[in-house]
């Protein structure tokens, strides 16, 4: 890759690769967001997702944004419109996360410079997101797709492609999606849920990241 190749996109993959463990914040509150952002990237955590179907997701973006390291790479999932993406945007997100794969949705991001991780669990979803011009790909439910599913996947996808499951992922269960072919997590409910208190968000925080760095450097 030349210099003229480096596009914003491709720096926010880069620093995503870098802990590539998503903080998926369904129900997040304006009031808390700012303590429990502080709290997942004390724990080592860099890229936080704020899905859209709960109320003031977008407030909460704007606020993480705005009080969180530069290199916090903060955005939206269940973005399912061209417009959700755009909103993300105007929001400072630069992240796109949706549970399925709409390519005109993908587009969209991409053509803002936007991290695009799209829902997939088959191998059709899986090239059209890749031709759409995603950058990751969530394999969403993790529980169907199952380690053989995510090994078929990545046989047949280009090398290199990211693959990050989500759906009832702990840090035990780490390891062995680590073998099977996965290069991150998205990290839900047993990490964050509504009423959640800060510290303990930043103490389960730490396991996933000490999992991690054990299964890199082994």
């Amino acid at each position: 890759m030349t210099p003229t190749d480096i596009t914003p996109a491709h720096r926010l993959v880069a620093n995503a690769r870098t802990m590539p463990l998503v903080a998926i914040l369904r129900g997040l509150t304006p009031e808390t967001a700012v303590d429990i952002g502080h709290a997942l990237v004390n724990a080592g955590f860099r890229t936080l997702e704020v899905p859209l179907n709960r109320p003031g997701a977008l407030r909460c973006i704007e606020l993480l944004v705005q009080h969180l390291p530069a290199d916090t790479l903060v955005g939206g999932g269940t973005m399912l419109t061209p417009s959700d993406v755009q909103a993300v945007y105007d929001a400072g997100g630069r992240l796109m996360v949706s549970p399925n794969c709409a390519p005109a949705v993908i587009r969209h991001a991409v053509g803002l410079g936007m991290l695009c991780a799209p829902g997939v669990a088959t191998p059709t979803e899986a090239f059209a997101a890749l031709e759409a011009g995603a950058h990751a790909l969530k394999l969403f439910p993790a529980e169907m797709v199952g380690h053989g599913g995510l090994k078929a996947l990545k046989s047949v996808l280009p090398a290199g492609t990211d693959l990050w499951p989500v759906g009832g992922i702990t840090p035990e269960s780490m390891g062995a999606w680590r073998a099977a072919g996965a290069t991150g997590f998205g990290i839900g409910g047993q990490l964050f849920s509504p009423g959640s208190q800060a510290a303990d968000v930043g103490v389960r925080a730490a396991a996933y990241v000490q999992a991690w760095q054990a299964l890199t450097a082994a």
